[in-house]
């Protein structure tokens, strides 16, 4: 008998939730104006909004915290982060920030300037709001079956490129500001990139003399896809493919939020000593001194050990085994999810849930607040409301795609949670039909408007 599955760890801490009544949420699900984000924590039963810093910490790293050298500048916790980062990444130079959109914040303060166009495989919100903010313009390359949820090509992460050479031709050099590859494209539904078209993104940023940045908050999850999936890589450790990956770019971001499995903290990776010190002068604007960059110590020790734990395989297979288990189950049971299943959460494609509901009422907030209602399970819009308005036209942006992403913490919930989370999204599948209307906004901010949107329900 083949021996089952189970996790590569044992449960040491565990924290109570309180699985409430549909009564108390329709309540606080109207007090927080149909905004996932303005829920109290203590009324959600399960928190699948992000797996951004929700993960769960190992022994190790709660130990690591410990020996945090707090000292103001070169303290202890920096170089044994920096020799983390060399050791997994390659890179020779970093900055440490406070999370992922700080440094693209400091990044992009050198790279990025006024009427430039970056090209990339689907930039996520932040990314986005980052290079709109500073009126420059992010162009999506990502490959067209990305949209189609029902193809199953491995690597629906990708950027064409050709569409990527022609926005690199028609696109003078000095307006060129660098490539964005995300890995995982999270946008597309947490879709792994392959190492071969890293190599042509690489080539083509040689080619028309661009920098190319790679967005790396799940990296770790993106080299567990190239090693299970790309031909050549059955062989070489988690490590070895992430060394490779990181060879085609000349920077990083990180938000170590993610695959480094700590609940604050981010960096950025450089090769070039003159980028390293052009950053530096904005991370200390930013964030604070270089070595320190916004993170206590204890935070930069939890971090570099992080860094170990989430590039270990059989780590990686749990939790990305977790997340696949859920969107098959979904699946199966003829809920439309984006396919092949990504790394970090299972996307739902709500304008096929709620065809009768039109793109100007937001029908994957309609969704999420459903799932909500239903059964406590907090997830998040990546859709209209998400993508925001045109900075010129102020007019909605229509994506082509309407998902409800229900992210999975890291070493958080057991599969028992998971079969809950099922049940419930089922249930409301089941009853689509008696949903007729969205929601209208009563309130947003000029950019980055999902995160504090006010709605109403339509019906």
């Amino acid at each position: 008998m083949i021996l089952p599955y189970c996790e590569p760890y044992k449960i040491k801490t565990i924290e109570t939730i309180r699985q409430s009544t549909r009564q108390e949420r329709e309540e606080w699900m109207k007090n927080a104006s149909y905004n996932m984000f303005n829920l109290k924590s203590e009324q959600v039963f399960i928190d699948l909004l992000t797996d951004s810093g929700t993960g769960a910490m190992s022994d190790r790293q709660w130990g690591a915290i410990m020996t945090g050298d707090e000292s103001y500048a070169g303290a202890s916790s920096y170089f044994r982060l920096k020799e983390a980062i060399r050791d997994i990444t390659g890179f020779e130079y970093f900055l440490p920030t406070h999370q992922g959109r700080a440094a693209e914040n400091v990044l992009f303060s050198v790279l990025v300037k006024e009427g430039d166009i970056i090209p990339g495989n689907a930039h996520f919100d932040t990314t986005k709001g980052h290079i709109e903010f500073r009126k420059a313009k992010a162009v999506d390359c990502t490959v067209s079956w990305a949209r189609d949820i029902t193809n199953r090509d491995p690597f629906k992460g990708n950027a064409d490129l050709g569409h990527l050479e022609q926005v690199l031709k028609d696109t003078p050099r000095e307006k060129l500001g660098c490539i964005v590859m995300t890995v995982t494209n999270n946008t597309a539904g947490g879709q792994p990139v392959s190492m071969a078209n890293l190599r042509g993104v690489r080539d083509l940023a040689d080619r028309y003399g661009v920098l190319l940045v790679i967005d790396s908050a799940r990296f770790a999850e993106n080299a567990w896809f190239i090693k299970t999936r790309e031909e050549g890589y059955t062989d070489k450790s988690i490590r070895e493919i992430t060394r490779e990956m990181f060879s085609y770019a000349d920077a990083m971001t990180m938000s170590s939020k993610k695959d480094a499995i700590v609940n604050i903290g981010g960096f950025i990776g450089m090769k070039d000593r003159e980028l390293f010190r052009k950053a530096s002068t904005f991370n200390i604007m930013f964030e604070g001194y270089i070595t320190y960059g916004g993170m206590s110590g204890r935070d930069m020790n939890a971090l570099a050990q992080g860094l170990y734990e989430g590039t270990e395989f059989d780590y990686l297979s749990a939790r990305i085994g977790q997340v696949t288990r859920l969107g098959e189950k979904l699946h199966a049971a003829g809920v439309p999810v984006q396919m092949p299943i990504g790394g970090h959460a299972i996307f739902i494609d709500a304008g096929k849930f709620y065809p009768q509901i039109p793109a100007s009422e937001f029908p994957a907030q309609r969704l999420a607040v459903e799932i909500y209602l239903e059964g406590g399970i907090r997830g998040t819009e990546i859709g209209t409301l998400m993508a925001d308005r045109d900075p010129v036209t102020r007019g909605n942006r229509y994506p082509e795609l309407e998902l409800v992403r229900l992210a999975i913490p890291r070493r958080v919930y057991t599969d028992n949670h998971m079969d809950y989370v099922a049940a419930a999204v089922q249930n409301v599948w089941e009853g689509r039909e008696t949903v007729r209307r969205g929601l209208a906004i009563r309130w947003e901010a000029p950019i980055m408007r999902h995160f504090t949107v006010e709605l109403d329900l339509l019906g």
